[in-house]
């Protein structure tokens, strides 16, 4: 065991030994630097030279560069090849002083670039550098610049002062226009809003084209000196690119654009076909087994919102943008909150569909739900909407009404009317025949119960201490329900008083000796004003 755990440590000694020369061998890479003079990149070092990294390197090319004086700068650029050992290169001079020099591995391996491009590059670079240098020392030149700078910013000035003034005459305008055609009218019509957004582009367009005008006098500055020049020139450049990226994606979304208009204008084709057969189908025009009057409007717009919804999925890869990330992320946002927020939503919608398509009820019907009596006056996709006789509006929402029973007072009247009934109990000392007539003739003196079908009256029950009546009469205008009971009511007491058969349900012990009615001479007592008749 003891040979054995030797033998392991040697080993490992000696494979620590033998790396270690590998890794001190591998020295760290001095990282990359750019040799930049007037706002100008000329070369970007990547090697070492003679021991001394691309810092370095760079800071004893520009000291060079910097110091050269007007004598040096009329001389040509140009370069030699350079050798040093094994490494080739180029030697980059201005006339016969040596300014820096470009080796093998300061080519970017990625860019594709070959040394002897690298140092063509190099030297029209340092030209365009050396002719900088004169021009900067020259003072007519910078004098010139100044002049032209002093005449754009005067030009700038007026340019931005006209266009102030023009964009608030303009909106100025506008709003005179809205203001008086507001004052003449009380409608809410479109070119209202249409001033208001005319105003706000108009504000809109007036800083982009103020935002483009000093832009473009920066631009002009600098480039009216050598030392900013290249910031001016990036800034074209930097405005080309954006115009040429620009121009690029509207061109390649022109098809998409066509592709878009085409699905559009076939499917407004077809949503006219389908409202123009909706329309004679709600006309009576055209007869369709599975279309109703009441359910017309609602299936139109179920298929209306379907169609557009399938011209959107077509359209959909067609939009400008429709594959980048934002796009997705968007429709993600919106899947999620459609999902989290549709549950009830989805229920109300639904039932509003059961209680359309049930034709339970329609606009102007009079019914009562859930102890509700009222006239409908909408009918919603989440809720309807009754008013009652007191005036007060009523909203059920569908749910609700899904769950409960419905009375229809108005459905039937198109036929035979609709009915209505009321009920006395009396006792069975009262002759039921005396009391049928005296429920018929009441029915009859009522304005707005119909002759025919002819009332009637039933027996519902014999109980224990009275009779339980009912009569039944049908009227023509079921809006009129509850006027036309209260009506029939005052007829029903007037007989009974009239004839001397009480109303009442006779569960006492002792008979009263004479009939609990009302005479006849009390009927207008005090208050009551008796109605003035034509009888003499």
């Amino acid at each position: 065991m003891n040979v054995r755990w030797i033998f392991t440590l040697a080993l490992m000694i000696v494979t620590f030994l033998g790396l270690v020369p590998a890794y001190a061998a591998e020295a760290p890479r001095q990282p990359e630097a750019t040799l930049k003079v007037m706002n100008r990149e000329v070369i970007t070092f990547r090697t070492d030279l003679a021991g001394a990294p691309p810092a370095v390197r760079v800071e004893r090319a520009r000291a060079r560069i910097v110091n050269l004086d007007i004598a040096e700068l009329v001389q040509p650029v140009r370069s030699e090849p350079y050798s040093l050992g094994q490494t080739r290169g180029y030697q980059v001079l201005l006339g016969n002083r040596p300014l820096f020099a470009i080796l093998e591995g300061d080519i970017d391996p990625d860019g594709g670039e070959t040394l002897d491009a690298a140092a063509q590059r190099t030297v029209k670079l340092l030209d365009e550098l050396r002719t900088a240098y004169l021009e900067q020392r020259y003072w007519p030149a910078i004098l010139k610049g100044l002049g032209l700078s002093l005449v754009a910013s005067v030009l700038l000035a007026g340019l931005l002062w006209v266009l102030w003034r023009g964009t608030r005459f303009i909106s100025t305008s506008l709003d005179r226009i809205r203001e008086a055609h507001e004052a003449a009218t009380t409608r809410i019509e479109w070119q209202e809003y249409a001033a208001r957004l005319g105003v706000r582009l108009l504000w809109l367009l007036r800083w982009a084209v103020a935002l483009f005008l000093i832009y473009t006098w920066i631009m002009y500055v600098l480039n009216r000196f050598p030392v900013t020049r290249p910031l001016g020139g990036h800034l074209g450049r930097f405005v080309l690119r954006l115009l040429e990226w620009l121009g690029a994606g509207i061109v390649s979304s022109i098809p998409g654009l066509v592709t878009i208009g085409v699905i559009f204008f076939i499917t407004r084709g077809i949503v006219e076909i389908l409202n123009l057969f909706f329309n004679r189908v709600q006309s009576g025009q055209v007869q369709a087994p599975f279309l109703h009057a009441e359910t017309v409007s609602a299936t139109r717009q179920i298929v209306t919102v379907i169609v557009w919804a399938l011209a959107v999925a077509v359209a959909y890869p067609y939009i400008p943008g429709s594959s980048s990330d934002a796009f997705k992320g968007l429709s993600v946002m919106f899947g999620l909150m459609i999902s989290l927020g549709s549950t009830g939503l989805m229920t109300q919608l639904m039932s509003g569909l059961v209680v359309i398509y049930s034709r339970a009820l329609r606009k102007g019907d009079l019914v009562s739900v859930s102890g509700n009596d009222g006239v409908v006056v909408e009918i919603g996709a989440l809720a309807t909407k009754f008013v009652n006789l007191k005036n007060e509006e009523i909203t059920i929402p569908n749910s609700v009404l899904v769950g409960n029973s419905i009375k229809n007072y108005t459905r039937l009247a198109d036929t035979r009317g609709a009915m209505i009934s009321t009920k006395i109990t009396i006792g069975y000392d009262a002759p039921w025949r005396q009391v049928h007539a005296m429920f018929l003739i009441a029915a009859e003196q009522t304005a707005g119960v119909q002759r025919e079908p002819e009332p009637f009256v039933l027996q519902r029950a014999l109980s224990d201490f009275y009779v339980e009546y009912e009569l039944f009469a049908h009227i023509g205008d079921p809006m009129r329900r509850f006027q036309i009971l209260t009506e029939l009511h005052a007829n029903i007491q007037d007989q009974f008083n009239e004839y001397g058969v009480q109303i009442m349900s006779p569960n006492f012990e002792d008979q009263p000796g004479q009939p609990v009615v009302v005479p006849k001479e009390n009927w207008y007592a005090a208050p009551a004003v008796r109605p003035v008749t034509n009888e003499k």
